[in-house]
């Protein structure tokens, strides 16, 4: 029933299991051949009847390691297909109710999952129950000419009513056993064994379905060792992705993966623009009680239709008891599928076969018609000679910025006007001859302007060189000496670059675009640190932004530390403080598990963005003495000692405080060495300190004329401020002055409940000083804290009204938020219990206060 493939789509096929798999998915296959007799019969199969048939068809038992119940269960669920493709046209025969009710006869005839082995339990392998995958495929709707796709298909459960109307089906399975096994039991189907949340990256373009079944694990991602909450989302929104317009997508999740839900409202609006959800109820555990689980589900039906409004959901049918109220729901609440409208396919060039990853671009099927063209090219560009203006510099702080030493025919100037300091303008760079690697279209269509591929460029021009000297590293990689160009174990330093742009220069931008270079000449690793998780989000949208896969960036969190990492490529995010977490016991320190993963001999890109946060990496003087090097200073120190082959780049709007703090920045050749007159670290700072503010400018001045630095900002010029201002309506009054009341009755009352407590006292007076003065002070802190909170949710509606008035202007809007609830939220997290780490949901409100 599959399509021919082309030959770009043979490329992107999965390779041929390994044969081990295969003899033991057909012993599997052989055990459910010898229950199929006892489920015809009605009659229900014990543990010791699977037991017996398992060794009967393993020639050994589970005791001599000839199987496990893992797999006897997985047999269980193969016998249960095989009954259903048997006696398919006598089930399909009957209404929904009464077919639902003999499937669930069946299940109930088979042992409860009571066994679980360790892969299951990493990749949450729960399979789909008999009747819970057959209201799934009722809230479908398929039909003969429906093209299936099912992303985790597991055993088939969800597929079996998928083949029933004889549709065309493509299967996925990560596990190789449980891959082997789909081959055998749906041998008319495509079957591959990708990592099912990037599935739409994996399939080749020809694989267009008009309806995904789909049960993918709810909070486990293949090769990370730790739970992630956002596990199902990625499956349903790769899915997603690959869905034919008009196609519908039937999802199971955990009870709290709901568009209500405070936690996933962002991500379902966002979903909503390419798909709505038309049906969402809650199932009551008990229902997979037979599969080893009784954790809440939900089944939620998508149609790849955008929704009139996004922020706008249906509303859940409540929670099912059972499967067959679930299917009433279903048969009285799922509207009718839509027409399918395909989308046009954009096939792959057959030279993609030689790209170990397929560059492409995040653009949704739907516009595949738009997503630009990714042929690399040697990026072309002209040098040119470079005066002061005639007249002099102007008398302002700053200049409008332009290219100095070069010209890149096509490049389009940066959206926005860009200025640098009259002293930096007062020099040009030097002429580069580095030629960077890029995809043509970042330069045609404007993805990268003129300014943002200048610092690929110079990126690109310092690192073809070495610090002058040679050096030798001791095995902590702290200690630095001078050592003979011959001696033992001597190394050269690779020479950095530093991006000293302010905000609005698209500083991510360009270190995504410094990293794709450098992957585009094959160097497919490199390391993204920065001083918060929060920005991996930043990072991976700078990387998609270039038409790169988002996954590709991957945070170095979910590897525990001690543990190799798992990655043949890719983009390593880590924060300052992951890096200074030291040696424990057996565990290694995080520094040296990113070298074991990077090797020694590393020549990739490394970015310290937000470099500043490495200040005080070599300690200094201060206004109380001596101050000991930062913790996280000496830890980046480490990571440049360790790879000193490695292309180090610096980012930082604001480099460093004093030029104390500019210990971090060593690739940067300030002193140690002939590229600059400074014999030791301290004789550069001492000359520096001693020049003041204007040493500093002439510092930057002369680094950039080395080609080492550039730093631009936005212009202001022509920005205006106005005041936003909120009148509270009478309900916000009432409301502020009813907590500010209730408040009040809790300030008079505190001095009592003091009393109370034994704090304080009416006859002798303060009794514990510290508990009065921790009182106080958490009440005071809580008081501002709500009222903070309060106060900025009826502001809200205003900036919200503004937002909409600025954006229907043609205008674009940037919100700073102050505080993000992270540390409540990390609190909240801490206190829930580790058996419902599977499903979590937690309320960050102010709430909390009351």
């Amino acid at each position: 029933m599959t399509q021919p493939l082309s030959d770009a789509a043979l490329c992107a096929a999965p390779l041929p299991r390994a044969p081990g798999f295969a003899a033991r998915s057909a012993a599997i296959i052989a055990a459910a051949h010898i229950l199929l007799p006892s489920l015809e019969a009605g009659h229900r199969i014990e543990t010791a009847q699977l037991s017996e048939a398992m060794t009967q068809a393993f020639g050994g038992t589970d005791a001599q390691g000839a199987w496990d119940w893992k797999s006897a269960y997985d047999a269980c669920e193969a016998a249960q297909i095989l009954f259903l493709d048997k006696y398919s046209a006598a089930l399909s025969g009957r209404c929904a109710p009464s077919e639902l009710t003999l499937i669930e006869r069946v299940a109930a005839l088979l042992p409860t999952h009571t066994r679980r082995s360790e892969a299951s339990q990493a990749l949450q392998q729960f399979s789909t129950p008999a009747g819970l995958a057959f209201v799934a495929a009722t809230a479908a709707g398929l039909n003969r000419d429906d093209r299936l796709l099912e992303p985790s298909a597991g055993t088939g459960m969800l597929a079996i009513h998928a083949k029933l109307p004889q549709a065309r089906i493509t299967l996925n399975e990560l596990a190789e056993t449980r891959a082997e096994l789909l081959r055998l039991l749906f041998p008319q189907a495509r079957v591959s064994a990708h990592d099912a949340a990037s599935i739409d990256d994996y399939l080749p373009a020809a694989i267009r379905p008009t309806v995904v079944l789909m049960n993918p694990p709810f909070s486990a991602v293949a090769h990370v060792d730790r739970t992630m909450r956002d596990a199902a989302m990625r499956h349903i929104q790769s899915a997603l992705a690959r869905l034919e317009p008009g196609g519908r997508l039937v999802a199971i999740t955990g009870a709290s993966c709901a568009p209500s839900a405070s936690t996933w409202r962002g991500p379902f609006t966002r979903l909503q623009e390419q798909g709505r959800v038309v049906f969402t109820a809650a199932i009551n555990g008990k229902v997979y009680a037979k599969h080893g689980t009784t954790i809440e589900t939900r089944l939620t039906v998508i149609d790849k239709l955008p929704a009139e409004d996004p922020g706008v959901f249906v509303e859940s049918a409540g929670k099912a008891p059972d499967t067959a109220t679930l299917l009433q729901w279903v048969l009285d609440a799922v509207p009718p599928r839509s027409p399918i409208t395909p989308a046009p396919v954009v096939a792959l060039p057959v030279t993609a076969c030689a790209m170990p990853v397929r560059i492409t671009t995040s653009t949704p099927p739907s516009v595949a018609s738009s997503v630009p063209d990714m042929t690399t090219v040697e990026l072309a560009y002209e040098t040119v000679d470079w005066t002061p203006p005639a007249d002099r510099l102007g008398e302002g702080i700053y200049e409008p910025y332009a290219l100095q030493s070069l010209r890149i025919e096509g490049a389009r100037p940066h959206p926005t006007p860009l200025v640098q300091s009259a002293a930096m303008a007062s020099v040009a760079p030097p002429k580069p001859s580095y030629c960077p690697h890029l995809p043509a279209s970042l330069v045609t269509d404007g993805i990268l302007s003129d300014a943002q591929i200048e610092s690929v460029i110079y990126a690109g021009e310092a690192h073809s060189g070495h610090l002058s000297g040679t050096w030798k590293v001791d095995e902590t990689c702290d200690v630095v000496t001078a050592a003979a160009d011959e001696a033992e174990g001597a190394v050269r330093f690779r020479r950095g670059w530093f991006l000293g742009d302010g905000t609005g220069a698209g500083k991510g931008r360009q270190v995504a675009a410094i990293i794709l270079d450098n992957w585009l000449k094959g160097r497919r690793r490199a390391v993204w640190l920065s001083v918060s998780d929060r920005l991996l989000e930043d990072a991976q949208r700078d990387w998609t932004a270039l038409g790169q896969e988002r996954l590709l960036v991957s945070p170095l969190s979910r590897y525990r530390q001690g543990t190799a990492i798992r990655l043949d490529e890719g983009v390593l995010f880590t924060t300052y403080a992951t890096l200074r977490s030291q040696e424990r016991g057996a565990r290694k320190s995080r520094v040296d598990q990113i070298v074991d993963w990077l090797g020694a001999d590393f020549d990739g890109v490394i970015v310290f963005d937000e470099a500043h946060a490495m200040a005080n990496a070599a300690g200094g003087k201060g206004e109380r003495g001596d101050v000991a090097p930062s913790q996280q200073g000496r830890a980046g120190l480490r990571l440049q000692h360790a790879l000193p082959n490695a292309r180090i780049v610096y980012v930082s709007a604001t480099g460093a405080t004093t030029v104390q703090n500019l210990a971090y920045a060593q690739r940067l050749g300030l002193w140690g060495g002939e590229d600059f007159p400074f014999a030791t670290r301290g004789e550069f700072v001492g000359a520096i300190e001693n020049g003041g503010v204007a040493a500093m400018e002439v510092l930057a001045r002369d680094l950039k004329a080395l080609g080492l630095y550039a730093a631009r900002s936005l212009s202001f010029d022509g920005v205006e401020y106005a005041m936003l201002e909120h009148r509270l309506s009478p309900e916000q009054t009432r409301i502020y002055d009813s907590y500010a009341s209730a408040f009040e009755v809790i300030h008079n009352n505190l001095d009592a409940a003091l009393e109370a407590a034994g704090v304080t006292s009416a006859t002798h007076g303060t009794l514990n000083r510290q508990a009065k003065a921790a009182a106080k002070s958490a009440y005071q802190g809580m008081l501002q804290r709500f009222f903070n909170h309060l106060i900025t949710s009826m502001q809200t509606p205003s900036v919200i009204e503004s937002i909409t008035g600025d954006l229907d202007a043609g205008h674009a809007a940037v919100v700073q938020i102050v505080s993000t609830g992270e540390a409540l939220q990390e609190r909240r997290l801490a206190e829930i219990p580790a058996d419902e780490w599977q499903d979590v949901s937690v309320d960050i409100t102010p709430r909390d206060y009351v």
